[in-house]
Order: structure tokens, then sequence, then C-alpha cells
């Protein structure tokens, strides 16, 4: 039988509706502010550019400010982005999924509410370095010290080759 203990307020997957509002009026509060000051410090710039010590220096000021101050906007709408991207990959992984269960790495977990912790990515492969005996296809550190490794004994190659010219 379903929990139906009453709750104040409307949540969404145990989130409050109230939450989200209160966070999403914080973001734009701060953005708008961030916009505003960077404005009034081009202001400042031009007052100083148009004054008889100003330089050119002074009007490039007048002229990044403003960008200065869009920049949390943009950041905002590329997180937004962001993430509404991640939301279809996890919707399309989730309908190519026949059974509705994704493999590891997946992010169809994201899309039936469990955390994705990478992007949905076709199956990785990783090299072995010739005479290995173990299996690094789970262990990327592993894999990264094959390479490591290989890469060292090729400079080492290289560098006796150098050794027998001289």
């Amino acid at each position: 039988m379903p929990d139906v203990t009453p709750t104040r307020g409307a949540s969404v997957d145990g989130v409050s509706l109230r939450s989200v509002t209160s966070r999403k009026l914080v973001i734009a509060s701060v953005c708008l502010a961030c916009l505003l000051v960077c404005c009034g410090l081009a202001w400042w710039q031009w007052d100083r550019y148009a004054s008889a010590g100003g330089s050119f220096q002074n009007l490039g000021y007048v002229l990044q400010w403003p960008l200065f101050g869009l920049f949390p906007v943009f950041m905002v709408w590329r997180i937004r982005r962001l993430n509404q991207q991640e939301q279809e990959r996890a919707a399309q992984a989730e309908r190519d999924e026949p059974d509705g269960t994704a493999g590891p790495g997946d992010a169809g977990g994201a899309a039936r509410g469990g955390a994705a912790t990478r992007p949905a990515t076709a199956a990785r492969t990783v090299a072995r370095s010739p005479g290995s005996d173990r299996d690094t296809a789970g262990d990327p550190d592993t894999a990264t010290d094959d390479a490591l490794a290989e890469y060292n004994r090729y400079l080492a190659e290289l560098n006796a080759r150098e050794q027998e010219r001289n």
C-alpha cells in the first residue's frame, strides 16, 4: 500500500517546488546584480575615458565590463542547455533499451530517477600493452599506467638510438 502521508506544499520527486522557485529567483537575482554592477563599472570607465587623463585602456574596459556582467546569464543558459541535452540522451537511451534497463555507465539511470555518473557513450576498449597478462579494460587508471609505461619504453629506445649515434 502506498504511503499517503500528508505533506506541506507540492513536491516533485521529493524536491519542494518552493525550494526550486526560490533557487531560480536567487540565480536570477545574482545574474541581475552582476549585470548592474558591471554596467556601473562600465559607466565609471567611460567617465575615466572621457576625462583628460583617459586612455584607450579605459575604452577597452567600457566594452569589457558589460560582457563580464552577461557572463553569469550565459553560464545559466549553458548549464540549462547541457542539462536538457543530458535528459534527451537519457530518454533516448531509455527508448533504445527494450527491457528498460540500461548498462553500467549509461545515462539511463538518470531517466529512472537514479544519478548517472557519466553520459552514455559507446563501449570503451582499452588497448593492453604487449606482455600484459591482466585484464585492464575496466580500469582506466591501469590503462593509463600501461600507456605511460609503453611511452617510457619508447623514449628509452629513442635515447638508446641517440647514444649509439654519438
